[in-house]
């Protein structure tokens, strides 16, 4: 297992949690689709590495990388 902040460009993974019990940012990251189950594909990375682009459930999502590495994917 790896978290989504890892992941190549290119590469589709699927979500299996995402961590940060109690937290805001998680129920943020859920209510945008981030869910266990769900097929997500980075696109790109900007030119510094920060912030990435997802292809969640067919739109573009924004993520950072300190939040990305809440989703744990395979």
């Amino acid at each position: 297992m790896t978290t989504l902040d890892n992941t190549k460009v290119g590469q589709t993974v699927e979500v299996v949690k995402v961590h940060g019990e109690g937290s805001s940012l998680r129920r943020r990251l859920l209510d945008m689709g981030i869910t266990p189950k769900t097929q997500v594909t980075l696109v790109r990375c900007a030119p510094l590495g920060d912030p990435i682009e997802l292809n969640v459930r067919g739109y573009a999502l924004t993520l950072r990388k300190a939040d990305a590495q809440l989703v744990e994917v395979m």
